[in-house]
């Protein structure tokens, strides 16, 4: 009778994880360039002597929904948006890292930056003139005219570095960034665009997300149920055979 209790156990287990996947999806619906973790589940036996019969809920290897999100108008001259396949390479304490968020900011230094992290060129980390109105091209190219320049001054400060890895190539770290499987860095890949002026939306679907949610808490209730059921039909079954004086 036991052996239901260890896929009923597990099974709980692991859609509270899931659970936890489908909060952190939801809570990023709105983030710039998110992509969206996957979580699946499978059987698996039980290892050890008399547990053959025994089988346990496991969690596969957590993936990441790699499709575009939607591409939204901001006009916003330091805003870009990927435009198809495409990664923006920043710098992490430990390495280069990916992401598809094009929320760029200048610091109190000059330096380009997203989510705090120095944006990479394909020289090194980029910076600009302070005050300078920075503008992007569609290949990445960034041009700067300093404060009370003339347009004609208008010059080259850069250009982002953007990469174009193999589908399925990057895996995502515990700070949201995405990195080579392999480890390593990426060349640059003259052929990716960008669109400035406007960001990539979360690839995040709030409907599928909550419909998710649900069908997670429902699959929760059903193992405890199990469990509570199995409890019962033990102690009935400790009565039926328990000898009386």
């Amino acid at each position: 009778m036991d052996r239901i209790l260890y896929t009923a156990m597990s099974g709980a287990r692991q859609s509270m994880d899931l659970q936890s996947v489908i909060n952190h999806n939801l809570a990023n619906a709105s983030t710039p360039g998110f992509r969206s973790e996957l979580q699946a589940m499978r059987a698996v036996p039980v290892q050890g002597e008399g547990l053959a019969t025994r089988t346990v809920v496991a969690a596969t290897t957590p993936g990441t929904n790699y499709s575009h999100g939607p591409i939204n108008t901001t006009g916003r001259e330091l805003d870009v948006a990927i435009d198809g396949d495409g990664w923006l390479a920043v710098q992490t304490p430990d390495g280069e890292a990916y992401t598809r968020r094009g929320d760029l900011q200048v610091d109190a230094n000059g330096m380009l930056t997203v989510m705090g992290r120095p944006v990479m060129g394909n020289g090194g980390p980029i910076a600009v003139p302070l005050g300078a109105d920075v503008s992007i091209g569609s290949d990445g190219t960034l041009s700067a005219l300093v404060p009370g320049g003339e347009p004609a001054t208008r010059g080259p400060a850069g250009q982002l570095k953007l990469v174009n890895p193999e589908p399925g190539s990057l895996v995502r770290g515990e700070d949201g960034l995405f990195r080579p499987a392999q480890g390593g860095v990426l060349e640059a890949d003259d052929t990716v665009r960008v669109v400035s002026g406007a960001l990539e939306g979360s690839n995040v679907s709030v409907t599928e997300a909550m419909v998710s949610m649900i069908d997670s808490a429902r699959r929760y209730d059903m193992q405890m149920k199990s469990i509570e059921s199995v409890d019962e039909n033990s102690q009935r079954a400790n009565n039926l055979l328990s000898v009386t004086g």
